[in-house]
């Protein structure tokens, strides 16, 4: 298979985003989703049938339309559900030199647990993993990067450098009152 050719299936593009993690960053929203959390914010992208399909190359294309950008976002649907080719993607976006997140509905230990080289690979790419399920009776409108509380915004890189689970600190400390 020719490096970006491969298919993504998408929900959607958010090509300028500063919610979805820290600086400037192009979100890729993927199609599809085992986990159907009850009050997701996206439940469109819960059908893996859904959305539209795209190439690597394609999306990537988009990402480097904008030279202001931090990085790239993954989200869903469920990002580790389209491994192999989020995988395909994540080497040009770190090879172009930006940073790399994403959120998924399983715990960090669920996907280490599939002993799956492409999971563990694209696990080892990121620098920012927003892990499990949206909960809604934990909702939190005041966490930073995520909507429930029993979600975890790791910082990967210091995760795989101390071998336990590190959780991310922001640039920026602040407390949102509604």
């Amino acid at each position: 298979m020719e490096v970006g050719n491969t298919i993504i299936r998408v929900c959607g593009i958010e090509k300028e985003s500063i919610v979805d993690g820290p600086g400037f960053r192009y979100v890729l929203f993927v199609q599809g989703c085992p986990h159907r959390c009850r009050g997701c914010h996206n439940p469109e992208s819960h059908d893996p049938n859904g959305g539209v399909e795209m190439t690597t190359g394609e999306v990537f294309a988009q990402i480097m339309e904008n030279p202001h950008l931090r990085g790239v976002t993954f989200s869903g649907g469920e990002p580790f559900e389209q491994v192999h080719a989020l995988l395909e993607l994540a080497h040009m976006i770190r090879d172009a030199g930006l940073s790399l997140m994403s959120y998924s509905g399983y715990t960090l230990e669920e996907l280490q647990a599939r002993h799956d080289p492409e999971t563990d690979e694209l696990l080892g790419m990121l620098d920012i993993l927003v892990d499990g399920r949206y909960v809604e009776s934990l909702r939190n409108l005041t966490l930073i990067y995520r909507g429930s509380e029993n979600q975890r915004v790791i910082d990967m890189n210091k995760t795989r450098d101390e071998g336990k689970v590190v959780l991310y600190q922001s640039d920026f400390d602040i407390e949102i009152v509604i």
